[in-house]
């Protein structure tokens, strides 16, 4: 299963299915592909990410797309031993490993599940962060207003994403990379033909910063912020769920 030639549009069900699976094959050398095709850089932003984030000593968090771990084990450290931090993540693979490294760390857990349907209650977590996930999402809106029942009234969320770098020049060597360099070194470091196919196909058609903020203010979120990465090439969003009912 592959994106429909020349749109890399799937169906959600067939996105879903489409995406686990290639996530799937990657996961035992993903932290290594995250590395080399960051350049390094992915860590660096995942604690800024985790900074901005901000639970409470003594609360809970929850990381969505968690890959193996690296942004729930961030959150942990933050909410402090007496915190909870929970990582979910939609490819099985994934969160063997990050259950894993997760061992003998009280307070930290990790479960299989879809963005879309959170295991968790309403108004359950402090914080919710995605590190470099919504646009694999199936459902991204539905996905949004997930984020926003399981949060606490005030509570933030943080979403790290790829975005289109506002520069023709950076831009033009962006989409050069993400169409050669990055499907070669996925393709021989995961021994998955298909791997990284994805990644291109979605970055390329990835709204632009504006466009997503409005989003996330239509799914009820406040306090909508959007701040540059690498030239625009990546960018964070911080959004709270309003304090009361309706109320920013």
């Amino acid at each position: 299963m592959a994106p429909h030639a020349g749109t890399g549009v799937l169906p959600p069900n067939e996105k879903r299915a489409y995406v686990r699976a290639m996530f799937s094959a990657i996961a035992r050398r993903y932290d290594l592909l995250n590395s080399l095709l960051s350049l390094g850089l992915h860590r660096r932003w995942k604690r800024y990410a985790a900074d901005l984030a901000a639970p409470p000593r003594g609360g809970v968090a929850v990381d969505v797309c968690c890959g193996t771990g690296d942004l729930a084990f961030l959150l942990k450290e933050r909410v402090g031993p007496t915190g909870r931090a929970m990582g979910v993540d939609f490819a099985g693979p994934m969160v063997e490993l990050a259950c894993n490294r997760a061992k003998g760390v009280r307070g930290l857990w990790f479960v299989q599940g879809d963005a879309e349907t959170l295991p968790l209650p309403d108004r359950a977590v402090d914080a919710v962060t995605v590190g470099f996930g919504v646009r694999n999402l199936a459902e991204v809106e539905r996905a949004l207003r997930e984020f926003l029942r399981v949060l606490r009234p005030g509570g933030r969320l943080v979403i790290l994403e790829f975005a289109r770098p506002r520069s023709r020049l950076f831009a033009a060597l962006y989409d050069l990379y993400s169409f050669t360099v990055i499907p070669w070194i996925g393709r021989r470091l995961s021994h998955h033909p298909d791997a990284y196919l994805y990644l291109p196909v979605s970055i390329r058609h990835w709204p632009d910063q504006e466009e997503f903020a409005g989003l996330l203010r239509a799914s009820g979120f406040c306090r909508v912020q959007v701040r540059d990465l690498l030239w625009g090439a990546v960018a964070v969003y911080v959004a709270e769920r309003p304090g009361r009912e309706g109320v920013p």
